[in-house]
């Protein structure tokens, strides 16, 4: 008698199925359906995320899925999670789905989000007292070039992407001018080509991205952002402008439907408890944009390094 309860014992285990105190995965076979957007980061926050989903047990399923259309998916539940949205560009409609009571916010990824103005390495050598802004006049010709000389050359994005910086280097009194890029291909020659020369460059960019894994940028100290600073004259450190304070920090969310918790509740134990940091993503955005390595590769050996990591939130799912 006693053999035949050991072995049903680790029937059950091999099942998968946990001891007592502990939640029984899966919960149920049918695939969790996991959103991917239009960008590697994303694809690599979905996957590492899924990855460990799997090595729970459940059954996991990579849904395409356009950046805004998801949001009625999760309310269809054609998606179940959605896993790194930016509230600088998701706009009405990630209240629009908190609205309906279909979608549920499930935590912040753990990605911190800076679009701002960096410096390279260089620039820091040749303008001693960077990263403050102040400093920037008292070394502009050093970021000039032929076409901007004497003032300084702030390589802005595409001007289709927005000229705000315009109003910005005038609120902030700076001696110099916005260059816009051709595409985001142009920043990143722009910044890959003055490391290579050690040539003193100042862009407009943002972080994570790939770029960072080969180029040392830092993050120039802007007046921080003031709600009303970029219509309100008042607001900021010029009493005379506006737009004369930094681009507004965002925040980086993860999405549910409402039912994830009730079908699968360990797993959206485990996707709340989920976090992913810009040292993470960036060197794993760089192995596959740059050096041509596979996605399901380089997500499978960062989860194999880092159990350290994400077991707790595991064992805390569990």
């Amino acid at each position: 008698m006693k053999l035949k309860i050991w072995i049903a014992a680790v029937g059950m285990s091999l099942l998968g199925f946990t001891s007592i105190g502990q939640a029984a995965v899966p919960e149920s076979k049918d695939p969790i359906k996991l959103a991917i957007n239009e960008w590697t980061g994303q694809h690599i926050s979905t996957h590492v995320a899924g990855e460990i989903l799997r090595r729970m047990g459940y059954n996991v399923e990579y849904v395409t899925a356009g950046y805004y259309p998801q949001m009625q998916a999760l309310e269809d539940n054609t998606v179940s999670a959605t896993l790194e949205i930016w509230s600088s560009n998701i706009g009405e409609h990630y209240d629009k789905a908190l609205a309906s009571g279909k979608v549920e916010e499930i935590g912040d990824l753990g990605l911190v989000p800076v679009e701002s103005w960096f410096v390279n390495e260089a620039a820091l050598k040749a303008c001693p007292g960077l990263p403050d802004w102040k400093a920037l006049n008292g070394c502009a010709e050093a970021f000039a070039n032929a076409e901007t000389f004497p003032n300084g050359r702030l390589v802005d994005y595409p001007a289709d992407w927005g000229t705000s910086n315009v109003d910005r280097i005038k609120g902030f009194g700076l001696n110099f001018v916005s260059v816009p890029a051709g595409s985001e291909g142009a920043l990143v020659a722009e910044m890959q080509g003055a490391e290579a020369r050690k040539k003193p460059l100042m862009v407009m960019f943002w972080s994570p991205h790939w770029v960072h894994a080969g180029v040392k940028l830092t993050n120039v100290s802007l007046p921080p952002y003031e709600a009303g600073c970029h219509d309100n004259a008042s607001v900021g450190v010029n009493p005379d402008a506006t737009w004369d304070c930094d681009w507004e920090r965002g925040y980086i969310k993860k999405l549910a439907w409402k039912g994830l918790k009730d079908k699968w509740p360990a797993a959206h134990k485990l996707l709340t408890n989920y976090k992913l940091r810009n040292q993470d993503q960036i060197p794993m955005m760089n192995a596959i944009d740059q050096e041509g390595k596979k996605l399901e590769k380089v997500v499978s050996n960062w989860v194999d390094a880092n159990e350290a990591i994400w077991k707790p939130w595991v064992d805390a799912a569990m």
